[in-house]
């Protein structure tokens, strides 16, 4: 984590994105090459390359006051990581937009690549990597996340939920990931070091004005690449769940532990959930009422529905073309702000130009930047009584 010195200016409005950003080492090999985890970060110190530096691009187009990027790989190191990134990609103009700076990020370990000691993925082998590792990843580190601020992050207030236990979610569905014998697909040793997030959980207040805004920031397992047994799925959906619990006041939170022990659920007023959730409720793989009872919560405001010119056009047959965020056709990423009279929503996109726009260059392939596209959403901060 690092602060700035700089002081933040006063502000009536605040764009808030996401951007899974697939800036992860296995990006710079060749398919099937063994990956060791270094390889971002020999990218990021050069400055020249292109995939990075449309990846920086597209956030100089959009300037957002607050970015999550999923799939950024951890380093505790931020001279090789973040730093590098700013320094040598956002600091610096592509193709003549104007230079971005964030003086406040947090950064944290995740639960990816992290060898569980088991086979998890029931396959024979404990390899300490992959599916058997207590997120899936190819090393420590692999997909994590980076939060980028205008605005002073508060770093002594995040709450962080990486090791929260799945099982300890009252209700959970772990109990539901069954062998095809009827058997739990997890014994009792894989339920004890299980933790319910597969990278992490963060809520990580930001000073904007005289603002906490608090950034709730997750990255949930795609729901699939598992077998009739949907563990992936399964977890998908209780990692979501997970926000509706926080937000909800009374019992609804109180199982849920922090990391630094702190107990219960959400106690502030104004957040933004960001993230890459891995879930639509109307199309794809994921279980949906975890992601329809997020949008439907009454502290959520949902009914701005993000949309672009270039996803409306991949699938003119699909009436949520509009709506999706990644090149496979689906809504995933997500900006959803609190309903509060604090604030309202003045707008809100995806960044996937049209075809004939000349940015469409940075999206055209996912090899030129990432496969999911960058969500933002404006807010406007209400007068204060």
């Amino acid at each position: 984590m690092m602060t700035s010195e700089m002081g933040a200016t006063a502000t009536s409005t605040l764009r808030v994105a996401t951007f899974n950003a697939s800036l992860t080492g296995d990006q710079h090999v060749a398919r099937n090459e063994p990956v060791t985890g270094s390889e971002l970060f020999a990218q990021l110190a050069t400055g020249d390359n292109a995939r990075i530096r449309n990846v920086a691009e597209i956030i100089q187009r959009v300037r957002p006051d607050i970015l999550l990027l999923n799939e950024f790989d951890y380093t505790p190191d931020p001279g090789r990581g973040v730093s590098a990134f700013r320094a040598n990609y956002l600091q610096r103009s592509q193709s003549g937009a104007e230079p971005i700076d964030y003086p406040w990020f947090y950064t944290a370990p995740v639960n990816t690549g992290i060898d569980s000691g088991l086979d998890l993925d029931r396959d024979g082998i404990a390899s300490g990597r992959g599916q058997d590792a207590l997120g899936y990843g190819l090393y420590p580190g692999h997909y994590g996340m980076l939060l980028l601020s205008r605005y002073p992050i508060d770093a002594a207030a995040v709450r962080s939920f990486r090791r929260l236990l799945w099982r300890d979610m009252p209700h959970n569905l772990l109990q539901e990931v069954r062998a095809p014998d009827g058997e739990p697909w997890y014994d009792p040793a894989a339920r004890a070091v299980l933790p319910l997030s597969s990278k992490s959980h963060w809520d990580v207040p930001v000073r904007v004005g005289a603002h906490s805004v608090h950034i709730l920031a997750s990255h949930p397992t795609p729901p699939v690449f598992d077998g009739p047994e949907d563990r992936n799925g399964k977890r998908n959906h209780d990692e979501i769940r997970f926000w509706n619990d926080y937000l909800t006041a009374g019992a609804a939170g109180a199982w849920i532990r922090d990391d630094r022990d702190g107990r219960g659920g959400f106690e502030g007023e104004l957040f933004v959930i960001a993230g890459d959730l891995n879930a639509s409720p109307v199309e794809g793989d994921a279980i949906p009422p975890a992601i329809s009872s997020l949008l439907q919560h009454p502290r959520v405001q949902a009914s701005t529905v993000p949309t672009s010119a270039g996803g409306a056009a991949q699938r003119p047959e699909n009436p949520h073309a509009a709506g999706h965020t990644a090149s496979f056709g689906l809504r995933v990423d997500y900006v959803l702000p609190a309903a509060s009279p604090a604030w309202r929503v003045t707008g809100a996109g995806v960044f996937w130009p049209a075809s004939d726009d000349p940015l469409g260059r940075l999206v055209r392939d996912p090899r030129q930047s990432s496969d999911h596209r960058l969500v933002w959403v404006d807010l406007e901060f209400q007068p204060l009584p």
